[in-house]
């Protein structure tokens, strides 16, 4: 099955997560063709003071691979995101020792799948893990900038985040 056939199925988690007011991030889990973890973004509600730092939708997913299948074999499993994953979200899939992410939007502000890792310790420096960027690029993107114009939406906003999927949907608005 083609990366885009999982990335709708993120895209689907993601657009869940804007409906309830979170961040559009989703995320599943693919082993041997079958989804095995799903997550979605949580603890960032429009008009929140507050905004959890912890609730990743790939965190999420890594999480429910706790009650998943029992023949777990990270290095089989590929990671689909709508977002490039953070630097605390690519560790922790590194941890996992999956060996491929495919994801949709690149994150200019915090994404860690670009970071170099060859001055890092072993367990970084020898991950050898695929990056497979844009992948649907332009679904997410809308996601992301319909989440970005409402006007309740105090997550990252003002940001460079902000700024730029504005920018970006202009430059794809005009093409």
């Amino acid at each position: 099955m083609a990366n885009e056939f999982f990335m709708e199925m993120a895209l689907k988690l993601a657009r869940i997560a804007f409906r309830k007011g979170e961040f559009p991030v989703g995320c599943v889990i693919v082993q041997d063709k079958e989804v095995i973890a799903t997550g979605a973004r949580q603890g960032t509600g429009f008009g929140k003071p507050f905004f959890s730092e912890i609730d990743h939708a790939e965190i999420r997913a890594l999480k429910s691979l706790e009650v998943g299948p029992s023949k777990f074999r990270p290095e089989e499993s590929v990671l689909f995101c709508t977002m490039e994953p953070c630097l605390m979200c690519f560790a922790a899939i590194v941890l996992a020792g999956i060996k491929k992410i495919v994801y949709a939007y690149e994150d200019p502000m915090g994404g860690g799948t670009g970071c170099d890792v060859s001055s890092m310790t072993p367990l970084y420096k020898d991950a050898k893990i695929e990056i497979v960027p844009g992948v649907l690029r332009e679904k997410s993107l809308d996601l992301f900038y319909d989440f970005f114009n409402k006007e309740i939406n105090l997550y990252w906003k003002d940001s460079f985040l902000e700024a730029y999927t504005l920018e970006q949907r202009l430059l794809s608005a005009r093409k």
